[in-house]
This record gives structure tokens, sequence and C-alpha cells, in this order.
């Protein structure tokens, strides 16, 4: 059976340094760098996996660039007197991962869109980028599509704030289940709060 022409984009970005996609990303970010921080872009850069995280080309739902910085907590070091292992510097990680920030600050910049889910276009040194997929739930194409009108429905406002997205489901930790995962539901938060 003869394989889409997603199929051979999908294999393409698999191992970016491994074929011809290292090429264009090197290129393609020279431009990226000298952008803002959030872009709307025409069509998305990897067509194959926007299409899977629900992206159609139609009216009401559009594709934005996002550049975020790379790295840890960046916490500063603590001043007084104190040895490294009780300083509190080590092994402090951030509560959300750079791709959930990255989907917040997309939908600060377009308010009257929400973030369906987005997908890492590339990455140097200083920073990542990462392609958020926005819709408009007001939009009539989106109200009368089969598959998208779930988003016209108000329960559905601030997804990418309340990790609704694709990144936030895995950063809460609802992709586990069973034994270990007895304070992630509803939430960690939430969870230490039952019976009061």
């Amino acid at each position: 059976m003869s394989k889409s022409m997603y199929a051979y984009v999908r294999e393409a970005w698999k191992k970016p340094d491994e074929s011809e996609v290292k090429q264009l990303l090197w290129n393609r970010m020279q431009i990226w760098r000298r952008e803002g921080s959030v872009v709307r872009i025409e069509r998305p850069t990897r067509i194959d996996r926007a299409r899977t995280l629900g992206y159609r080309a139609k009216q009401g739902i559009i594709v934005v660039r996002v550049g975020i910085r790379r790295g840890g907590r960046r916490k500063s070091r603590y001043i007084r007197g104190r040895r490294t292992s009780r300083m509190g510097m080590r092994k402090v990680t951030m509560g959300k991962s750079i791709q959930r920030i990255a989907e917040e600050r997309a939908c600060r910049k377009y308010r009257n869109m929400e973030a369906l889910n987005s997908y890492w276009v590339g990455e140097d040194g200083r920073q990542k980028w990462y392609e958020v997929i926005l819709v408009d739930g007001h939009h009539p194409s989106i109200v009368n599509d089969p598959h998208l009108g779930w988003m016209a429905d108000p329960v559905h406002r601030g997804r990418a704030e309340r990790g609704k997205t694709s990144a936030g489901v895995k950063g809460r930790g609802m992709g586990k289940r069973g034994k270990g995962t007895e304070h992630t539901r509803p939430s960690i938060r939430s969870n230490g709060n039952k019976g009061k």
C-alpha cells in the first residue's frame, strides 16, 4: 500500500537532524529569531502534526507561532550563608511546561480565540518555538462543524489557562491512571481539600 504525503512529512520530522528538515530549520530560525514572540502564520509548518491535533484549513481557525525562552526556573542563588544542598536551588522545577506557557501567551494575544492544541517546531540554544492552533468558537463555520462544534460551548472558555489542552492534560498528570495517581484527580490542589 502506498504511503500518503503526510506519512513522508511525519517521517522527516521524526528525526529532523538526520533529514533535509535540518537545513530547512536552520534557514527558518534565522528569520524566526528576528520576529516577535507571538506571530500569526499563514499555514502550519508541520501539516501532518497540525491535522492530527485538529487543524483544518477553514475559516475560524488560525495558527500562531510562539517563541519562548528555554531552561529551568532561572532561580537566583541564595546570597546568605548556606551550603549548596540547603540553598533550595537544585531540583526546583516549574509547575507548568514551556509548551503550556506558549499556549497561554497565544491566547492572551488573541482573546477571542481558544487554544485547541500545540506542537513543537524548533529550538536553538536560547529559545523553543511552538505552533498553537487557535479556534474562534463564535464563527459560524466552527459552530456548524460536526468535529469542532463543541468549541462553541461556553464551558470550554480558557482551555489553555485551565490545562485542558493536550500539553495541559499531560502536565497535570491526567495521562496516567491507577496506582500512584491517587492525588491527581480532580486536581492536586483540590484533592487535599476533599471532605472538608
